[in-house]
């Protein structure tokens, strides 16, 4: 009883922390969901590896944002769901995931110098001008070939421009004044530190293997996303205080234990969600305030099982409690198997918020299971095996 009770104190002393650490989803804090499906190239298959590479280039750009938190998921053969949560600029970041940032080096005869492979690192950083104004330009470093490469073409092209194009759009034509031997280039253009900065990053992160077109995409703002959360937490405390109340008007001193066994179920539940690490969505949430009801419903099915023993059978109260919920595991096990099964496949077979509600529901069954047949059992122990009430009518009996 000692562990059972400590369950209770854990929460209610940590309930502001498990609240901060929780991992909330778009709906609930606001942020980019964007669902992009890759094309191939003319003559080129679509294999898992340039789908994996794909993957990987777009979490590089994700990670540029500086946000925490966001995934970048594969679904399905061809196609790609990213999901930021709690950013500020959403268009920027819209922007910046569906590009393909293939770079080109192209001389004035249209033919290309070399391309973003040959790039090592790229920069945004402020340069002055001729005439001392200070602008913001992203500065590129090439690998061993590409420093040859471009050595040979600015000494080629001195006095003509050469064109550096980002997914075949001229973003600077720069006029070559004389030969650059140290592997080293800069752009110009950018109108602002920000654009210059994911410039860099789309040429940082590296060209996409495919070319992506968006599918869906969707923002949600974090004031809207903050209200669903407060809403979705006073629709649970509003839940949880009813369940509390019918209980106890329903079932008197047997309705005390059921709110006793809820409370610490609630609390478990919070604790292992936050310890699970789990992206708390609005269904979700629903699958949390699904489970309550579950395990005030099992409890129902005891009590009940309890006050036949003893009307019926004419049983000592403690003989009627054994009776009873020997009686009611079966239905309480069955119930809940069932519900189990379609949580599994739910979370398997299913994708997104789908997968949200059945990882919560399943999680909820398992803890209110525990709660409505070890909790409760030991709380009505302990009520009468230290005389604290013996009356029937105290249980409802």
């Amino acid at each position: 009883m000692v562990v059972l009770f400590h369950g209770i104190s854990v929460g209610v002393y940590d309930i502001g922390n498990i609240k901060e650490n929780m991992h909330y989803g778009l709906d609930l804090t606001g942020g980019v969901n964007v669902v992009l499906q890759a094309k191939p190239t003319k003559g080129k298959k679509l294999t898992d590896s340039k789908m994996e590479g794909t993957v990987s280039a777009l979490k590089n750009r994700v990670d540029s944002l500086g946000v925490s938190e966001a995934t970048v998921t594969r679904q399905g053969k061809n196609r790609i769901r990213v999901q930021i949560p709690s950013i500020q600029n959403q268009q920027e970041a819209l922007d910046l995931i569906g590009r393909t940032a293939q770079l080109k080096f192209v001389g004035p005869d249209g033919k290309t110098i070399l391309t973003g492979t040959h790039v090592t690192d790229s920069k945004a950083v402020t340069q002055k001008t001729s005439s001392g104004v200070e602008q913001p330009v992203v500065t590129l470093k090439f690998d061993s070939k590409g420093k040859k490469a471009f050595a040979e073409a600015t000494q080629k092209y001195i006095g003509q421009q050469i064109t550096i194009k980002l997914d075949d759009e001229v973003i600077s034509s720069p006029t070559v004044n004389q030969a650059i031997t140290d592997g080293e280039a800069v752009i110009e253009g950018s109108s602002d530190m920000d654009e210059a900065g994911n410039l860099a990053s789309l040429i940082r992160g590296g060209a996409l293997p495919v070319k992506l077109t968006t599918v869906q995409a969707s923002t949600v703002g974090p004031t809207l996303g903050a209200n669903s959360l407060d809403q979705s937490i006073f629709a649970g405390v509003i839940g949880v205080v009813a369940v509390l109340v019918f209980m106890l008007v329903f079932y008197r001193g047997l309705g005390i234990i059921a709110d006793l066994a809820l409370l610490v179920f609630v609390m478990l539940d919070l604790v292992v969600m936050s310890l699970m690490n789990v992206t708390l969505t609005l269904p979700g949430i629903a699958g949390m305030i699904l489970t309550i009801g579950m395990a005030v419903d099992a409890n129902v099915i005891i009590f009940e099982r309890i006050k036949e023993e003893s009307r019926n059978m004419g049983q000592s109260l403690s003989s009627s409690v054994n009776a009873g919920f020997k009686n009611a595991m079966r239905s309480i096990v069955d119930s809940n198997v069932t519900t189990l099964i379609a949580g599994f496949v739910l979370f398997f077979m299913g994708t997104g918020s789908a997968q949200g509600f059945a990882l919560t529901l399943v999680v909820g069954i398992i803890l209110s299971m525990f709660t409505a047949v070890v909790v409760t059992r030991q709380l009505i122990k302990l009520f009468l095996n230290t005389n604290l009430i013996q009356n029937p009518k105290f249980y409802g009996i």
